[in-house]
């Protein structure tokens, strides 16, 4: 329960995460696991032939993505299917993995620079634009590190999120730093993108997995409208306040 718990939490397949209970549960003689898995929630039952049926339930909020622990816990899984490790350590190492320690701050908002940098000239833009899609990376991911994430809720944040990478890019567009204002909010916007939750969305619902394929991407779809509303809102300002006239 608790490696299923890791991996749903961290932003596994459900399929990966019904696997995973599974082979463990095989494997310590647990002969009638039953694990009903849901976006947000695990139901599992369990025992054999010398216990009373065992049923528990956990909820898991929909949260973020990280690949390393889903990582690990796939390593964990296949060390327990070849008897290398006992329950005790078994336990001891899913403790680990649960605190496992993500990427630094610094190296999140350098990975939005660069990372927006990049799409943006993926996406058609010169090095100009370039350089101001980077900064505007790194100062979209200081609002998502130490305001949006700590205070605000996801609607709101990503709202604000769009927002202010669409008015920065506006700005140095208007200062004749950047050339190609839409390639330059594009590439922003990326690092604000759920690409690793809709791609799960999709790959739920093709393994047949209706109702949690659909909560994850009602999940990302909110973002995605969220951060429209929120270019959407500094575009309306600016053409309200200059009728037009500087965009």
């Amino acid at each position: 329960m608790q490696a299923g718990h890791i991996l749903l939490e961290n932003g596994a397949e459900i399929f990966r995460v019904e696997e995973t209970m599974d082979r463990i549960c095989r494997h310590f003689g647990i002969e009638s696991g039953n694990s009903f898995v849901l976006s947000n929630g695990i139901f599992t039952t369990s025992g054999n032939e010398r216990e009373e049926i065992f049923a528990k339930v956990q909820h898991i909020p929909v949260s973020g993505t990280h690949l390393d622990r889903v990582a690990a816990v796939n390593q964990l899984s296949r060390e327990i299917e070849a008897g290398q490790v006992s329950i005790s350590e078994v336990k001891r190492r899913l403790d680990e993995i649960r605190v496992m320690p993500g990427k630094s701050k610094v190296m999140q908002i350098l990975a939005s620079g660069v990372g927006s940098a990049c799409f943006c000239y993926l996406f058609g833009g010169n090095v100009r634009d370039g350089v101001c899609a980077f900064g505007t990376g790194i100062l979209l991911y200081f609002y998502v590190l130490f305001i949006s994430a700590p205070r605000l809720s996801k609607i709101v944040g990503n709202i604000g999120g769009g927002a202010l990478v669409t008015f920065i890019c506006t700005m140095l567009y208007l200062l004749g730093i950047g050339e190609h204002l839409n390639f330059m909010i594009i590439g922003s916007i990326m690092p604000l993108i759920p690409g690793v939750p809709f791609t799960n969305a999709i790959r739920d619902i093709a393994d047949g997995d209706y109702i949690s394929g659909s909560v994850r991407m009602m999940d990302a779809l909110l973002v995605f409208f969220s951060i429209a509303m929120g270019v959407g809102l500094v575009f309306g300002v600016f053409h309200r306040l200059t009728g037009g006239a500087l965009l």
